[in-house]
């Protein structure tokens, strides 16, 4: 039986916007979360962009693996590709993934970010990504509650992203988890 697996390592975690069967941490090695991706729709624009999560390429990435029942994956596809392709910064790939609890490999379809593509912001400084964060508001909302809401996340599956902790200390800010 083919199972559809899709892998998260940003928004998708926490807001997936789909049906699925399950839900499990996971691991891709290879690429690594990075706010690297100018937003100049969802969390910015154009004149003012924010910055939202590329899987990059080297290192590892823990994140939340989602089967999609075989009778909703092409629904589901479409779906992700009109969420994460609005300007084609994101190639949509077939991965490895590593199922954390079970240890069972599987192959998830992801988002990459294209490095050629001009959306594309590399490795910025500190204070170049706070700026971004403080600044970037797009249709789905300011930037800043994007990377709290994900750092919130993360911490709820135990995963820590020392690179967004850093950012939200920078920022004076705490996470949703940190409140309760």
């Amino acid at each position: 039986m083919e199972q559809f697996w899709i892998f998260g390592y940003g928004s998708l975690m926490w807001r997936p916007g789909f049906a699925f069967l399950r839900s499990e941490a996971a691991r891709v090695h290879g690429y690594h979360r990075s706010l690297c991706v100018y937003s100049y729709v969802h969390r910015g624009t154009p004149e003012q962009p924010g910055l939202v999560l590329g899987l990059d390429r080297g290192g590892s990435c823990h994140g939340v693996a989602f089967e999609v029942a075989a009778e909703r994956w092409e629904n589901t596809i479409a779906y992700l590709r009109a969420r994460e392709q609005v300007t084609s910064v994101y190639l949509e790939r077939r991965k490895n993934i590593t199922l954390i609890g079970s240890r069972q490999r599987v192959e998830a379809t992801t988002y990459v970010v294209d490095r050629a593509h001009r959306q594309y912001a590399g490795v910025l400084d500190n204070d170049a990504l706070e700026r971004h964060v403080r600044l970037g508001q797009g249709v789905s909302g300011h930037c800043t509650d994007y990377v709290m809401n994900t750092i919130a996340h993360l911490r709820e599956i135990k995963i820590h992203d020392p690179a967004l902790e850093q950012l939200a200390g920078r920022l004076g800010l705490q996470a949703a988890s940190d409140s309760r």
